[in-house]
């Protein structure tokens, strides 16, 4: 390694011991997470350190500032997208959300306060002395360049990916040597639903389309049904690990693309380990802005681009609550407005909104209860992620309804025909009593 480098390696007390009252510290998202950092960063409160606040995303690394009661709430936690550690937190007041959409969640964070410390994950330094923030390009770039400090965790485990992550050594500040595991997302196996759900799409997803895709067993079941098309492209907010398995497969080309022909592009990379060495050196994959990625106008750039999310629940008209229940913030908008509009922006492009018909819930007397998705009314309080201008495909195991142009009542009548058949007249029933859709009177 260069003297440069060497110079510049400190341990993470000596990190930690740069931050000082009232420090911003914002950390990359999700596997891109300074997590040997953020595991120890109660120690600032151990020595008085007051009025720290830290921005993060899908953050993995669970330290005892926000899992040991005595530091619990000590720092002030933000944060664009939820885990269940998070929600915990959240309800005890220690947590708070960010809105946003991805595609801008960045500068708007930095417009509104600045950067004193930034912190994440990279891979080792390479010959030419840069070393890769691989994992994310979500809003890390523009973060990165407008901070005080810039601190890096680099880790052989890291895999060495190109795009808008490569950084020199003489642009950090700071580097801890680490060789942690990084964290992963295991393949969730597909229920029935998720299958049918996902016959449905790729039934209609034609060769040379160009895909997004997100996380969970319905993700991975449509990504499994693509296996017998040819020339897929993929444009995403985030790269998984079934999408490399239909790269290595020869599904995914990229031939017909637009933009970036050839190229798996994506904005961050959350996967499992066999995923991470798919990326590792491979030029094929590029992390870029999210920014650029997720722009609507640049999305749209792309012909039969094709954008695959899911949703909490929809009411009627096509609104669509995918970040919480009710008034509990369980996620985040993410990319869904993004690559939504993007999708429908794009030559013959279509955009699908996906959610199981039914949930069940504890009901008042305590035993299961079934509910519907597919609802008159969202719950009270509930986050429209997605607007009813903004919907095109709503899709459930029952169905698909296109609702790209159509009225209310059209929408009222096609939902209902893809909700569970229990509660299909329910559903017409009380969207005539709260005037929704109007009584025929003749």
């Amino acid at each position: 390694m260069s003297h440069e480098y060497s110079s510049k390696v400190i341990t993470v007390d000596q990190a930690l011991s740069l931050v000082k009252d009232g420090d911003h510290i914002v950390t990359g998202m999700a596997a891109a997470e300074a997590h040997d950092f953020f595991m120890d960063i109660h120690k600032i409160i151990d020595r008085g350190v007051k009025d720290v606040t830290v921005s993060n995303c899908l953050p993995m690394a669970e330290g005892d500032y926000l899992t040991n009661p005595q530091y619990i709430g000590k720092i002030n936690v933000n944060s664009w997208f939820y885990t269940p550690q998070l929600r915990r937190n959240h309800a005890i007041d220690a947590v708070s959300y960010i809105p946003n959409h991805l595609h801008n969640a960045g500068w708007k964070r930095r417009d509104h306060i600045r950067t004193n410390i930034f912190v994440c994950n990279a891979s080792m330094p390479d010959k030419h002395g840069y070393v890769s923030i691989s994992l994310s390009a979500t809003y890390e770039r523009g973060i990165r360049l407008n901070a005080d400090t810039v601190i890096l965790e680099v880790n052989p485990k890291v895999p060495r990916a190109f795009g808008d992550v490569e950084v020199h050594i003489k642009d950090v500040d700071y580097f801890i040597e680490t060789n942690y595991d990084i964290p992963e997302i295991p393949d969730v196996e597909p229920n029935e639903i998720d299958y049918k759900i996902g016959k449905l799409i790729a039934d209609e997803i034609e060769d040379g389309d160009c895909i997004q895709l997100g996380i969970g067993g319905m993700p991975n079941a449509i990504a499994k049904s693509l296996y017998n098309k040819k020339d897929l492209g993929i444009h995403t907010e985030m790269l998984t690990s079934e999408m490399a398995r239909l790269f290595e497969a020869g599904v995914i080309t990229g031939r017909k693309k637009r933009i970036q022909p050839g190229k798996m592009v994506c904005t961050f990379v959350f996967g499992t380990r066999s995923m991470y060495d798919f990326v590792d050196d491979n030029p094929g994959v590029v992390v870029l802005d999210g920014d650029y990625v997720n722009d609507p106008y640049v999305i749209g750039q792309n012909d039969h681009q094709v954008s695959i999310n899911s949703s909490v629940e929809v009411d009627v008209t096509g609104q669509c609550a995918s970040e919480s229940i009710g008034t509990k913030q369980i996620s985040g908008t993410g990319g869904q407005v993004d690559t939504a509009i993007g999708a429908q922006n794009s030559k013959g492009g279509r955009s699908y909104i996906c959610l199981y018909s039914t949930a069940t819930i504890k009901g008042p007397d305590g035993e299961p209860k079934k509910i519907s998705k597919i609802v008159p009314c969202l719950n009270r309080g509930a986050i429209v992620s997605l607007s009813r201008m903004d919907v095109d495909r709503v899709v459930t195991e029952y169905g698909i309804a296109c609702l790209r142009g159509t009225n209310v009542r059209e929408r009222v009548q096609r939902l209902a025909a893809i909700a569970h058949p229990d509660f299909r007249e329910d559903i017409m029933r009380e969207s005539q009593d709260l005037g929704i859709i109007g009584r025929k009177s003749f």
